[in-house]
């Protein structure tokens, strides 16, 4: 019932910025930011409760990412900054199983809904 669809990734140099961007078809889920390189396993990133109050980041991008969320348009973000070649990966939004929710999970199988992903490569 919940449809995610990431934008934004594209190729950037060492030390650059990206907003990725997530349109969802509601507004009223904890919304997690994942990741995947090839041969990895998908890591959590970053999240943020359904109505903003409460965010929760992986020590490896905190600093350097913010995740955001504009209920009215029903689209999460995820600002990039002083990215690294280690953050090249797949980047997928994902909507927690329940709605309404002010607990952020960080783990992928506390996600439901999927989008299918947006491509960031970081050039070193």
């Amino acid at each position: 019932q919940v449809q995610l669809v990431e934008s934004g990734g594209r190729l950037v140099e060492t030390g650059g910025s990206l907003r990725l961007s997530c349109a969802a078809s509601v507004s009223s889920y904890s919304m997690g930011w994942f990741r995947q390189a090839p041969g990895k396993d998908r890591e959590f990133v970053a999240a943020i409760s359904w109505s903003g109050g409460s965010t929760s980041y992986a020590d490896s991008v905190k600093g350097r990412f913010t995740i955001s969320r504009d209920n009215v348009k029903n689209t999460v973000y995820l600002q990039m900054t002083s990215l690294k070649p280690e953050d090249t990966a797949v980047y997928y939004c994902a909507a927690d199983y329940n709605p309404r929710t002010e607990i952020v999970r960080t783990t992928h199988y506390s996600y439901e809904y999927w989008g299918q992903g947006t491509q960031v490569t970081v050039s070193s």
